[in-house]
This record gives structure tokens, sequence and C-alpha cells, in this order.
């Protein structure tokens, strides 16, 4: 049966909306309006600026009455506390595993703040496995991270597929393994010239219906 190896932020869950529920609760907390977190979302650039940059920036801008170790905790727990699944992608990912198919979340970042969204929205209980690059010493596209990802069940990448809505990590790390994938597009336009996904979908089920079936 497939490996199917599965992104966790804006993949599986809406990583941003998280994020940004849990900053208008942290505004409004402090006696800001909501109307800030566009900025603060747009400095945070999906996750990928570093903590203490976008701490730094709203501190530049806004009075909270915290201190920037205090707030780069705050911005973690928006976005882990906050984590949530869509019921389809619940059910979807029931569906594929029923039918034989391993899952392993495949997923960039620190292993508290990562496992923690991964717990809050109910996927420890929905996948095989759960890869953490921190607990691997190295971040896709790195190989290291894909295998790790195989041998957390005890299989190979000669029957897997990559999921995810990065071109620069999740696609072009199952690309330089000769692993097919699926990207997720949110919208984009595929930008690279020199390698492109297997399969483009529109939403997370279709991706992991089609790479289920393929």
């Amino acid at each position: 049966m497939t490996l199917l190896m599965i992104d966790l932020d804006n993949t599986l869950i809406d990583r941003d909306a998280g994020f940004r529920t849990g900053l208008v609760a942290l505004l409004a907390e402090h006696g800001l309006p909501a109307e800030h977190a566009d900025w603060i979302t747009a400095v945070d650039d999906r996750g990928y600026t570093p903590r203490p940059q976008v701490a730094q920036a709203i501190l530049d801008r806004l009075d909270l009455g915290l201190t920037e170790d205090d707030l780069i905790t705050a911005l973690l727990r928006c976005s882990r506390d906050n984590a949530r699944l869509a019921p389809d992608t619940a059910d979807a990912l029931a569906r594929v595993r029923a039918a034989g198919h391993r899952v392993v979340i495949v997923t960039n970042g620190p292993v508290a703040g990562q496992t923690g969204k991964i717990r809050n929205a109910g996927l420890d209980q929905l996948v095989d496995a759960a890869i953490v690059s921190e607990a691997v010493g190295a971040d896709k596209p790195e190989p290291a991270v894909f295998h790790a990802a195989a041998a957390a069940v005890d299989g190979t990448l000669e029957d897997a597929w990559m999921i995810g809505d990065r071109d620069d990590t999740d696609i072009l790390g199952a690309h330089r393994l000769g692993v097919p994938s699926v990207w997720l597009h949110l919208g984009r336009t595929w930008a690279p010239a020199d390698y492109r996904p297997t399969h483009t979908a529109d939403t997370i089920v279709e991706a992991l219906d089609h790479a289920a079936h393929a």
C-alpha cells in the first residue's frame, strides 16, 4: 500500500487561519483593534518569518505591555492552540487509512510547537506517525526527513507520495528523491521552471484521494 507523506501547516490544517484567530484574541486581550492582524499576518508570512523578527515588528508599532520573550511565546501559542482540522479532512484521512495506506505527517519546525498543533487538531489519532524536522536534525527538502517518515512505518520511499503546499520544501524534496507529489496550490500559480509536481490539487481532500488511487 502507498505511504502518504503529508505536510502539516496550510496543508492538513489551515495554519494561517488558526494564527489569525489567536492573534485577534491576543490583540483584544491588550485592548487593541483586530485590524492590526492584517499587517502582522503579512509580516508573519505564513509562519516563515522568524518569531523574534515578528515580535520586534509588533513591538515597534504597538504597546502590548509584553517583553519580547513573552510576545514570542504568545505568538507561538496563537497557531498552536488554535490548530483545527476540517471534518472533511478527517474523513479523508480515515478513508485512506481504512484502505490500508500509511499516513505520516512530515513537517518543518520545532517539536513542541508542531506536536502541539497535531495534538490540538486531533491528528495524533488519525495518522500513523509524525516526523518533525527539529527531531531529525534536518528540514525539508533534505532527504533525511523523508527517509525518517518511511522508517517510522517500516516502509520505503518506493511506494510513497508527498503532499504539500510548499514548492521549495515539499515538492522539491519529493522531486529530488524521485517521489511523486501533489501540490496544494491554494490559489497560486506554479513558479519553478526546473521541476513540477506530479499533480496539482484544489483541496487536501482531492490531494489525498488522488495519491491514494494513483
